[in-house]
């Protein structure tokens, strides 16, 4: 039975520490699964990009994380499965679409091109295709930083359970020093929110000066 990375982290502090101060090092169990599935999707010739807590990660925004979350098709994903399943990867449950590394334990998340973020509900922003939406960052392509935003908003303005998703926008904003006008690259259903997330910023940058 293969032990989950996350229980490993919460039941043993020490453990813990290790993982986190390997991580911003880029040498944890979280990166050495994103590496092998990364070579094995280059070799399976399955086009991908590494969203979620990696990808703002590789943007500036440095944020532990416990999974890898990949942007796929869904032929894509079948391939994977294909592929993969029995060989080093094993689904959490039957039938799931994601995937758990067996010899580091961490959970390989998938978000589906044409999906859609937060609810799942049809909306203007859907998950974009990796191959068009990809910036390539130590050889591995992540979700380029316009399309991540995107993807977080439209998921935490929809879910009540991903209001994270709007905080990892807020804090991108502050780090990489975000201009209002950013809001001009991204999709008009998202704008208004980044323009309310970005005032918040202002708001606490001036009341620390």
């Amino acid at each position: 039975m293969v032990k989950a990375f996350e229980e490993r982290i919460r039941k043993d502090s020490d453990t813990a520490l290790k993982e986190l101060g390997l991580f911003f090092m880029e040498k944890n169990s979280v990166y050495h699964a994103l590496k092998k599935i990364a070579a094995k999707l280059e070799e399976l010739q399955i086009p991908y990009a590494v969203a979620g807590a990696m990808a703002l990660n590789a943007h500036g925004f440095q944020r532990a994380t416990m999974d890898v979350d990949l942007l796929v098709t869904q032929e894509g994903l079948k391939k994977v499965h294909a592929a993969l399943e029995g060989l080093g990867y094993l689904p959490p449950f039957k039938g799931s679409k994601h995937l758990r590394d067996t010899e580091h334990g961490v959970r390989i998340e998938f978000l589906i091109a044409g999906q859609f973020p937060g609810d799942g509900k049809p909306k203007p922003v859907a998950f974009p295709n990796p191959s068009n939406c990809a910036i390539v960052k130590k050889g591995i392509p992540y979700v380029a930083l316009p399309k991540l935003i995107e993807m977080k908003l439209a998921s935490g303005m929809t879910n009540p359970g991903r209001l994270k998703d709007l905080s990892d926008v807020q804090e991108l904003a502050r780090m990489l020093k975000l201009p209002a006008t950013y809001a001009e690259k991204l999709h008009p259903y998202v704008q208004e929110k980044f323009k309310e997330l970005w005032q918040g910023v202002r708001q606490d940058t001036t009341s620390e000066q």
